[in-house]
């Protein structure tokens, strides 16, 4: 499955760079437009000295964290967003007949290799702030497996926005808010936002365990909710879950599928 992804990504990514130039403009854009997230935090740490108790480099820590991750599946896993207009068009019947899984196609479908640019912006962030930042070695372990937990999490609720659209076909716009509003909500401390969304993204969707949960352990920072501390340790056990039932739900959306016709 690996193996066909990337033969399908690699022939986008051909096609992509037989125009060099336009292809290492776009990239720059993206890392450009990316930047104006951080430029946003900046701006708040320029009328302030910490947000909801963290501290820039800490909040930066967050971004970076949570962003590496949701623009690795930005990159490799998003283009499943499109499937209603696969499903409204009558190609996604072909992709049925094929020997690859409907998950890959979608997946590598009109890959953009030019997103490499906010990736690039993701881990410059996230490199500088742990730089900056007077981290235990001991507890740095934690970055990659955050970092692998939050891709598998992102992945998880692009497959269940997907397979919704089995059901709504033109729910894509709806969808989109609930994949890349949940990039944007873990960007920062989740103890500026309300307890009981902070309840929800912990205990129901899954999102806290993106960087929150896991960060608070790198940081060596208490919750400010009061979670149990062995929940620092949960995020590799949520992501499991959430990809199980996003598994489950992509299968049920094919099960159910009924093609146009033509």
């Amino acid at each position: 499955m690996v193996s066909a992804y990337f033969r399908l990504a690699w022939t986008w990514t051909r096609a992509a760079m037989a125009y060099p130039a336009s292809f290492a403009l776009t990239s720059v854009l993206g890392l450009i437009v990316a930047g104006t997230d951080v430029a946003v935090i900046l701006i708040i740490f320029a009328n302030t000295t910490s947000l909801a108790g963290f501290s820039r480099a800490e909040t930066l820590f967050l971004y970076g964290t949570a962003n590496v991750a949701f623009c690795l599946c930005d990159m490799f896993v998003s283009n499943i967003d499109r499937i209603s207009q696969h499903i409204k068009a009558g190609t996604f019947d072909t992709m049925l007949i094929r020997p690859v899984s409907t998950w890959i196609q979608m997946a590598a479908d009109r890959f953009l290799p030019t997103r490499i640019g906010r990736v690039l912006q993701a881990v410059l962030v996230l490199g500088y702030s742990i730089s900056v930042l007077d981290l235990d070695t001991g507890r740095l372990w934690m970055i990659p497996v955050m970092i692998a937990t939050g891709v598998v999490i992102f992945a998880a609720l692009w497959t269940l926005a997907g397979a919704v659209q089995f059901v709504l076909t033109d729910a894509s716009e709806v969808t989109n808010a609930f994949t890349y509003g949940s990039g944007q909500l873990t960007q920062y401390p989740l103890a500026i936002y309300g307890r009981e969304l902070v309840r929800g993204v912990t205990y129901g969707l899954p999102l806290a365990f993106v960087n929150w949960q896991p960060a608070l352990y790198v940081l060596d920072r208490d919750d400010p909710f009061g979670t149990p501390g062995f929940m620092r340790f949960l995020g590799p056990v949520a992501a499991l879950v959430l990809a199980l039932l996003a598994g489950f739900a992509w299968r049920l959306g094919i099960r159910h599928y009924r093609s146009t016709g033509s």
